[in-house]
């Protein structure tokens, strides 16, 4: 029998460890890069030395951002360390810090004109991102039963870290929620009519209960238009077609625009409804405590940087010239 590609080794091993497909994909793109850019030799024939000029082509030739920087490293050191179980010594290769910089924070202005230019699911889905902090993956990726209506909480399952929480059921949104989890109904049934429905279960349930996708619970609140093959299935059921979730990148387009149509300047995206779910609360006096919970952060001092956003928005300091009654100053754009 033929050993595994390598490639199909790092697959392997990162779906046993229960990662997501964007981390699968994003590593599998940084092991392809660092193979080509060392000529293609295979990575058990190299070393930390390579390792590092591989990061410092990164930083000084390509100009990327700490985090690109940082996440490169991560896949590299997964590559030794998970798959081809070679020690590396992290001395050589060390991680480099983020500079320090406050999130960028919508005002309840900005969020209302942004979704002023938004319409339909776009509209729901940023208005539950703002409404309670949720991740745009964990927004789309939000199934039927997830929704409480009755105790008006929702589910987040498998979020970062793999880990599930609970956050409120905005109640203005409740109508637009059931709206939509008729359209995915509608989805369904159509599919059910012509063979399919059945949607794609986390690996542990899918092997337990193989019609338990079938089922109206587990379909997604927003179903993509058309169905599709799993990228991970396993090979004997890659032929299955199924209805995912809609594409983070097109919500990410609609939002961009909306900013833009908004006449907002500032440099922001879907995460920013998530910062500003947090510094809003802030604003109306919940505990950092409270806030953690909701935003399903390990540690308070992940949480702790939007008390640092929250003093930067207090009330504007009045500068003493501003003060001055005497006389007024005209300013002239023309040089004399």
């Amino acid at each position: 029998m033929q050993a595994p590609k390598l490639l199909d080794r790092v697959r392997d091993t990162m779906r046993l460890l229960r990662l997501s497909y964007r981390t699968e994909e994003s590593y599998i793109q940084w092991i392809k890069a660092y193979i080509h850019f060392h000529k293609k030799r295979h990575p058990k024939d190299l070393n930390e030395t390579h390792i590092r000029s591989f990061l410092v082509h990164l930083a000084k030739e390509k100009n990327v951002a700490a985090s690109t920087q940082n996440q490169a490293r991560s896949a590299l050191i997964f590559l030794y360390q998970r798959v081809l179980e070679i020690p590396v010594n992290l001395r050589h290769i060390e991680r480099v810090e983020r500079p320090a910089r406050l999130p960028e924070v919508f005002s309840r202005q900005e969020v209302m004109g942004i979704l002023q230019h938004l319409t339909g699911w776009e509209h729901l889905a940023c208005s539950l991102m703002y409404g309670t902090g949720m991740r745009i993956s964990e927004c789309l990726r939000l199934r039927v039963q997830d929704i409480d209506f009755d105790n008006l909480y929702i589910t987040i399952r498998a979020g970062k870290g793999d880990k599930d929480r609970r956050v409120m059921l905005p109640l203005k949104l409740k109508d637009a929620l059931l709206k939509q989890i008729e359209i995915a109904r509608h989805y369904h049934e159509m599919d059910k009519l012509a063979g399919f429905g059945e949607a794609v279960l986390p690996n542990s349930l899918a092997n337990k209960y193989t019609d338990l996708g079938k089922k109206f619970g587990w379909q997604f609140i927003f179903p993509a238009t058309r169905r599709s093959l799993d990228p991970r299935a396993k090979p004997e059921l890659q032929h299955i077609e199924r209805r995912h979730h809609l594409e983070d990148t097109t919500l990410q387009r609609a939002v961009k625009t909306a900013i833009h149509k908004a006449g907002i300047a500032k440099h922001a995206s879907c995460h920013t409804f998530r910062h500003s779910f947090a510094t809003h609360l802030l604003e109306n006096g919940y505990d950092i405590r409270t806030i953690q919970k909701l935003l399903g952060h390990s540690d308070i001092r992940t949480t702790m940087v939007y008390t640092h956003v929250l003093n930067a928005h207090q009330p504007r300091i009045i500068s003493p010239y501003d003060a001055l009654t005497e006389f007024s100053y005209e300013f002239s754009s023309e040089f004399t």
